[in-house]
């Protein structure tokens, strides 16, 4: 089986956007400010944050220091003081990644579309967003060029993300209302998600497994249950569908339903109770050595083994509940028959 694509640079954009960011990305910034009279003798950086509250701090400073802000036709220091009825002239530069949101021609396996959204089956190794490493050929790149569009939307309108390695079902808007309100059904915790998981260990019947995530800050590619003050809470639900031995080892078939987003959620919560995903090559405590595993079922599966197979959301401009579910893709199948599941069995879902 092919390797799949490198995983871009982990950075710290939450895997699902937030609702008032959003408005503010999505909303063109002014050009020209006049500083009002409560802001009389402040700092141009603090003036600035207090007439830009959607603008963090730090991206303000860079924007000072680069020569973007000029206050009364002159560019000045952040600690500048300015009078009311100043003005302030703004010229940002364009973020880096805005600069690779350009459209090439991908082959997207589109399962619905309609003038609100789009819902899509991923496949395994198609980085969803542009980053570091991954400045072309992503998710992101394949669906400008689908609709072009799309490029009016922060992110193309992408509202949550799938890993590299993982295939199955997305939605993206179309529109800036409906990119708003599913990121409010994400937060709300209102959208269904299930995942299909191949998993090494005997797990129980169902459980749910609740665990702050937080950054390893021993290993910058991972993510941990963490106790840490700014570890993001997490919930994950699971259901066992099957198990069969191989090799000598348990494996089991269980079906993980997401309550929370956030990256590597379900390769993270899984190693953490001793259930790591087949072929996941970051997440492997627990996972048999290569030594041991050469020339069993699962020795060529060189991606985590994790399928988004189900997605329900109410529709953005209809109220409608919509749900999707996709079968596994091929080399997923190949790995449960090999393994002895009959997966047709899990089409019924978590329920």
């Amino acid at each position: 089986m092919a390797a799949p694509a490198r995983e871009p640079k982990l950075d710290d954009e939450p895997d699902e956007l937030d609702a008032e960011a959003l408005r503010v990305r999505g909303a063109p910034l002014p050009h020209r400010l006049t500083v009002p009279a409560g802001n009389d003798a402040e700092r141009l950086d603090k003036a600035l944050a207090g007439l830009l509250p959607d603008v963090s701090r730090s991206r303000i400073k860079q924007w000072i220091e680069g020569g973007a802000v000029r206050l009364n036709d002159r560019v000045v220091a952040a600690r500048t003081l300015v009078l009311a009825g100043d003005t302030i002239d703004l010229a940002p530069p364009p973020a880096p990644e805005e600069t690779a949101f350009r459209a090439e021609p991908i082959a997207l396996d589109v399962v619905h579309a309609d003038e609100s959204i789009i819902v899509l089956d991923k496949p395994a190794g198609l980085v969803v967003h542009p980053a570091a490493g991954n400045w072309s050929g992503t998710l992101l790149n394949g669906l400008l060029a689908y609709d072009p569009s799309l490029a009016r939307l922060p992110r193309a309108g992408i509202v949550h993300r799938l890993d590299a390695g993982t295939s199955g079902l997305m939605v993206v808007a179309r529109t800036a209302a409906a990119q708003l309100d599913l990121v409010r059904q994400l937060q709300a915790r209102s959208v269904t998600r299930e995942y299909w998981a191949i998993v090494h260990g005997a797990a129980a019947q169902e459980g749910v497994v609740e665990g702050a995530i937080a950054r390893d800050p021993r290993q910058p590619l991972r993510f941990k249950v963490s106790s840490a003050a700014h570890a993001k809470p997490a919930r994950t639900r699971y259901r066992l569908v099957d198990t069969t031995e191989a090799a000598g080892r348990t494996l089991s078939w269980i079906v993980c339903r997401l309550d929370t987003g956030r990256t590597h959620q379900i390769r993270v919560h899984l190693e953490s109770i001793g259930l790591p995903l087949v072929g996941d090559p970051v997440y492997r405590r627990g996972s048999p050595s290569s030594a041991s595993a050469a020339g069993v079922p699962w020795a060529q599966f060189t991606r985590q083994a994790l399928h988004a197979c189900r997605l329900e959301i109410v529709h953005p401009a209809t109220g409608q509940s919509m749900q999707w579910f996709r079968e596994p893709p091929a080399d997923m199948q190949e790995l449960m028959i090999s393994l002895g599941f009959q997966w047709r069995r899990g089409a019924k879902g978590f329920r």
